[in-house]
């Protein structure tokens, strides 16, 4: 995947720029929940080198009438069956919006080292906004947590699919 020009003027982002071209394919993914009917929100799981799609999932939850489907949920057990190994180690994932609290559970159990979010979710979010469930210290797996890349077009995502309800 190769790295896109900046949408905006300015020095690049050195945390968050390396994460764009991942978070356009999470796009992708979260367009085509979108023309079925669920939230558009889409997800990858990158390999350890940071660059290899392992699995992509979007919202099925509609589709499927599995309130489960979240994009995060089937990515990663989409890059688990992919790898012949539930443990994602050295795996990040790369999704639109900020994972609700069985998402964010999700990927504390799968033992991914990076989470990596568009759009916060001040209403369900469990990766910072309202909950840190990926960070709790009780906890035994804390992955690094990466949000606000392309936040701005995942949100503007969002929010035209729910203007349009």
């Amino acid at each position: 995947m190769g790295e896109q020009p900046a949408e905006r003027s300015g020095p690049p982002d050195p945390v968050r720029g390396p994460w764009r071209a991942a978070m356009r394919l999470a796009l992708a993914e979260a367009g085509r929940a979108g023309l079925s009917g669920d939230v558009p929100v889409g997800a990858v799981v990158l390999a350890p080198d940071g660059r290899t799609v392992l699995a992509a999932g979007h919202n099925e939850r509609e589709a499927g009438g599995d309130p489960t489907a979240h994009a995060e949920v089937l990515a990663v057990r989409r890059a688990a069956a992919a790898l012949g190994e539930w443990r994602l180690a050295g795996c990040t994932l790369v999704v639109t919006l900020e994972p609700c609290t069985m998402c964010a559970g999700a990927l504390v159990q799968s033992r991914v080292d990076r989470v990596v979010y568009g759009a916060r979710d001040d209403k369900a979010g469990a990766a910072g906004s309202l909950w840190d469930v990926v960070r709790d210290r009780r906890l035994n797996h804390r992955p690094e947590v990466i949000e606000g890349v392309l936040a701005e077009d995942c949100a503007r995502l969002l929010t035209e699919f729910f203007r349009d309800r």
